[in-house]
């Protein structure tokens, strides 16, 4: 393994995949040859699974680098990047493997390739502890785009648990530098609305069912508006069967929040509904300006931008801290965590402010 390379604990506070996204990401943009070690030392099943696997891979081929260690199961990792090269890239993990988390790794570094990239991603679009690709397009995205960011993700495939077969086509293009962002005022909920799915062989039932619950738990916090949640039948643009809803609130100031849940075999619907619905209300609650799952996304981008960035956000969560500490060791980028002291705020409402590296492309 490379000597000089910067040293990575995989195991440190989150101690799973996202410590690997986040330093491979970063090691591509900045150049910055990194060992990780411990990786998932902590889980049930150690090391690289073939999702995490697969992120290195196509990491390694956007930067045209040397990735050491790359077999499932490993625990330690080594990876030297060289220069980011745009085009068209596949990941392919042969699992449910979430893309979304596909899109997290690679995403950042297409930004800082020499010209525009195509990122097929393939596995699960709407898997387990992972973003929905329905959060990826109606929250991440149009917030990423906020930095300067520009990309479209075209949906080919869904897929599902356990079998996967998703496909999602990610176009990007690259940026000279990112804009830092300012999300401190969240204004009023504005709009709710989402979608209630059923895949392969579940009847249509299950997503009126889903969607009649939820839009019922909502109804009891938030009566004054209109909650548009559609049951849908996926029929060819999905792969095996599932089923499962997201719900987005939308702010007058642009802030985008969402719940979500997936049905698994022997839980009733209305309890899916019920949790998406409220996880939603949990992560507006707070007053904050953006939801626990997109909290931790944005700090790399954060960590990338030339400028301060501020963000309001609900409890602080366990990935962020894990993101930051990260970026910090990666880039030259400097966070600072307070408690947001203003009246409008609940307790637990703080603001995340990040004086960026300022890294720019050297290719534009």
């Amino acid at each position: 393994m490379a000597s000089t390379a910067l040293e990575v604990d995989g195991s440190l506070m989150e101690g799973g995949g996202q410590i690997l996204r986040v330093s491979a990401a970063l090691s591509c943009v900045t150049g910055t040859s990194i060992k990780i070690t411990k990786i998932r030392a902590g889980r049930s099943t150690p090391g690289l699974r073939p999702q995490h696997l697969s992120g290195l891979e196509l990491v390694r081929d956007i930067c045209g680098g040397n990735l050491e260690g790359g077999t499932i199961g490993s625990t330690e990792v080594a990876l030297t990047p060289a220069k980011i090269k745009s085009g068209n890239h596949v990941a392919d993990p042969h699992t449910a493997g979430s893309v979304g988390l596909l899109l997290q790794v690679s995403l950042p570094c297409a930004l800082y390739a020499d010209g525009p990239s195509e990122l097929c991603l393939k596995g699960g679009t709407n898997a387990e502890m992972a973003p929905q690709i329905d959060y990826t397009v109606k929250v991440f995205k149009p917030i990423l785009e906020r930095f300067g960011v520009q990309f479209d993700c075209d949906l080919k495939m869904r897929g599902y648990y356990p079998k996967g077969g998703g496909e999602v086509l990610a176009k990007v293009n690259p940026v000279k530098e990112l804009c830092p962002i300012n999300m401190t005022e969240r204004g009023n909920i504005t709009r709710i609305y989402g979608r209630a799915f059923v895949a392969g062989v579940l009847p249509f039932k299950l997503a009126k069912d889903m969607a009649t619950v939820a839009v019922r738990t909502i109804r009891r916090e938030i009566k004054e508006l209109y909650i548009n949640i559609q049951p849908l039948q996926e029929k060819e643009m999905a792969c095996g069967n599932g089923n499962g809803i997201i719900i987005f609130a939308e702010s007058s100031s642009g802030c985008l929040f969402a719940g979500s849940a997936l049905g698994k075999k022997g839980v009733y619907v209305d309890k899916v509904g019920i949790e998406a619905a409220e996880m939603l209300l949990r992560n507006i609650r707070h007053n904050g300006c953006v939801d626990e799952f997109l909290q931790d996304q944005l700090i790399i981008f954060m960590a990338l931008a030339k400028g301060t960035s501020r963000i309001r956000t609900g409890p602080v969560t366990l990935h962020t801290q894990t993101a930051i500490h990260v970026a910090e060791q990666l880039t030259q980028a400097k966070f600072t965590l307070s408690k947001s002291e203003d009246e409008i705020g609940s307790s637990d409402t703080y603001i995340i402010e990040c004086q960026g590296a300022g890294i720019a492309n050297p290719y534009l």
